[in-house]
């Protein structure tokens, strides 16, 4: 079976390309094959994004059956003990060159690139005990209550905790910044870059049902399986609607809070989706920075006096992180900085803070930067 496996790897490996990233290329080709097992599907899955996280390693290989091999060896070392694969090395060949202009790169950074991401759940506030015992194997979280590690080789989306809407497949980094929204009960809230909806449900959750959220993006197809998400996770106060980024704003409704999380390069996600180390480019990340700019100032007039306003990328480039914030800051003289409510972040406290940066090795999640503002009182 290990070589059926390698095989179907090998296949969606080479379906893979600039115009068809690697997790799309590997629904495809699992979708079409019906009768797999989970545990094979996931194996697939973790040898396909090896392959990615040790692509630079593999240039003088020939062939996709010899660079599979070569990248499972180097996995394998790196795994008995990342030392054996040295600081140089990573620093020389795990990101392309352009991200030292761009961000710090760190070593253990660089080591957490290199790492198998962890599959993070989000259960239903307050029943994360109940379910890690149900889900079993999973771990709690020792920073984030809601939040656990599902280790097992079960197909999660079969599970009837998960058609019960009893948990949701989310990374922790992105819990952390519905936690920093901190929304309350009976709020206004517009989740202004909705996505799927998985912020748009932790934002529910933690209002516990009540008031009104409303949830854009400038995708319906998106907007249609967040509806369908929301049926399942049985998400009552929201409304969806259609919104392209522009100037001219869905609602005239103002809010108690908005969240803006942004499109961006997705550098935070390097870990979880390696190919786009090598897809991604410093043009992107300039004028992604230009439309988070954008976002941000059409959005502030929708912000009630005494509202907050949260940004949030999954990226860690300064381009499109604190220099954004700074832009705002500059730009908006209704706005004051918003503190933080004190978060746990691995070894450190984040206490009295109005921007956060979270590193792939804080938190065992992907990258996240989060900066807050509140609309000054007339």
């Amino acid at each position: 079976m290990i070589h059926h496996v390698h095989e179907i790897a090998a296949e969606v490996i080479r379906k893979t390309g600039k115009d068809k990233p690697a997790d799309a290329a590997l629904r495809e080709v699992l979708k079409s094959l019906r009768d797999l097992a989970p545990f094979d599907a996931t194996e697939i899955a973790k040898t396909v994004f090896i392959y990615y996280r040790w692509h630079v390693w593999l240039r003088e290989e020939r062939g996709v059956d010899a660079k599979m091999r070569l990248a499972l060896r180097l996995d394998e070392r790196f795994r008995a003990n990342e030392a054996n694969v040295p600081l140089a090395e990573l620093r020389a060949k795990a990101v392309p060159a352009w991200a030292a202009e761009y961000l710090q790169i760190s070593d253990d950074w660089l080591r957490s690139l290199q790492r198998e991401p962890k599959l993070w759940l989000r259960a239903k506030r307050g029943t994360a005990g109940s379910l890690a015992r149900k889900l079993f194997p999973a771990e709690l979280s020792q920073f984030f209550q809601d939040a656990l590690i599902y280790t097992g080789e079960a197909d999660l989306f079969k599970t009837p905790e998960f058609h019960a809407g009893e948990f949701e497949i989310q990374d922790i980094a992105s819990q952390a910044v519905g936690l920093l929204c901190d929304p309350k009960p009976g709020e206004t809230w517009w989740d202004t870059c909705a996505g799927e909806g998985g912020k748009t449900l932790h934002l529910s959750d933690l209002m516990q049902n009540r008031g009104l959220l409303w949830a854009s993006d400038r995708a319906e197809w998106r907007l249609q399986k967040l509806k369908r998400r929301t049926g399942r996770a049985k998400v009552f106060n929201y409304r969806s609607v259609f919104w392209n980024g522009g100037a001219k704003l869905p609602t005239k409704t103002k809010f108690d809070g908005v969240l803006v999380d942004a499109p961006c390069s997705g550098i935070g996600t390097w870990q979880r989706n390696p190919q786009a180390r090598w897809t991604t480019t410093a043009d992107d990340v300039r004028e992604l920075s230009e439309i988070q700019r954008n976002l941000l100032a059409n959005i502030a007039p929708s912000v009630k006096p005494g509202g907050k306003l949260i940004f949030s990328v999954c990226t860690l480039t300064r381009a499109e992180t604190t220099e954004v914030a700074a832009a705002f800051n500059a730009s908006q003289p209704d706005f004051e900085p918003l503190i933080f409510p004190e978060i746990q972040l691995s070894e450190r406290t984040v206490a009295d803070a109005t921007a956060i940066t979270i590193w792939p090795q804080d938190l065992g999640g992907n990258g996240m930067f989060i900066a807050g503002w509140r609309r000054k009182m007339r």
